[in-house]
């Protein structure tokens, strides 16, 4: 790890901003952590719970683990939490007027070499930071949950953010073991979320039309291009089988594809009836506690394992 790089602070205490903590303590990184809500126990159990998850998987030694949580400290004291920060990600609830405030605030409390991170996936990056004066050190660092265990992060910039901010960026992520990809222009949905969903609206829409139900629709991608995508992805693949049958099959398939600017009246009808998925047991299928508890189970045992080959993998520079 680079020695100029001192902490980490998080805004946030919740699913992503403890396992954003957990990224950067699992690398000797000092982290401090903002809470507004839980308590200081409350935070670590989160933390220590993940980490049993490693231990048992594994992945994770008990002294590295021990480790890791000792790095973590907790605090409601905004500048005792940013305090010899280099880098500050906020993990704030999704609401603009709060991330506005927040930004404004840290802006003028921080040091301008302090970068200022904000971990929305969907939010307007500049947007939240119109109240900031130095709007050059603010950009958007989209982590994926789980964030310790999926490697991918979106640095996304704005029309204000300096490339020497997005290299700093780049490397602080690359330095504790992330594989942080440049976003050119903030757009809603960035890069990774425009993808999956042009493909949700897709397998939605299959369903809504009866040509496949929703087991079958899943299975279809398990079974089938789901399993090269992780070494094989869509433009390496067009170039793959060429760019001219690529062309003649989209002069054909493109017509027949979902194309709606709106949400499914099939997913917005399930909604409306209750019907939330895990939430409520029913969703596109019904759920037994015991299928929710296997499927999560399943995902955290899959990641874990892909963590565990990919661990001693060379750092790469963007």
């Amino acid at each position: 790890m680079n020695t100029n790089f001192r902490k980490v602070a998080i805004c946030g205490s919740g699913l992503m901003g403890t396992g954003i903590a957990q990224v950067f303590a699992n690398y000797g990184v000092a982290v401090a952590i903002y809470s507004v809500e839980d308590t200081e126990a409350e935070v670590i159990k989160k933390v220590d719970s993940d980490l049993r998850m490693l231990v048992d998987r594994e992945s994770f030694s008990i002294e590295k683990a021990q480790d890791t949580l000792a790095r973590i400290q907790v605090s409601n004291d905004l500048e005792k939490t940013i305090e010899d920060a280099d880098l500050v990600v906020e993990c704030i609830p999704e609401k603009m007027n709060l991330k506005q405030t927040l930004f404004e605030r840290l802006d003028r409390i921080c040091d301008p070499h302090v970068i200022l991170a904000t971990n929305t996936s969907v939010m307007s990056i500049t947007e939240i930071a119109k109240k900031a004066k130095l709007k050059n050190r603010i950009l958007g660092t989209h982590f994926w949950n789980p964030a310790f265990l999926i490697p991918l992060v979106e640095v996304v910039r704005t029309e204000d953010t300096s490339e020497e901010v997005i290299g700093r960026t780049i490397n602080i992520l690359n330095a504790v073991g992330k594989h942080p990809i440049r976003v050119n222009k903030d757009v809603p949905g960035f890069v990774a979320n425009r993808l999956q969903h042009a493909l949700w609206r897709e397998a939605i829409s299959i369903v809504e039309n009866g040509i496949a139900d929703a087991i079958t629709v899943d299975e279809s991608i398990k079974y089938s291009f789901g399993m090269r995508l992780p070494v094989l992805g869509p433009i390496e693949n067009a170039d793959m089988v060429g760019t001219d049958l690529t062309l003649a099959i989209h002069h054909y398939l493109l017509k027949h594809l979902e194309n709606s600017t709106e949400p499914s009246p099939l997913l917005v009808e399930m909604v409306e009836k209750g019907e939330l998925g895990f939430k409520s047991g029913m969703g596109f299928r019904q759920w037994s506690k015991e299928e929710m508890i296997e499927s999560r189970r399943k995902l955290n045992h899959y990641l874990i394992d892909v963590e565990k080959r990919n661990h001693n993998k060379p750092i790469k520079n963007n």
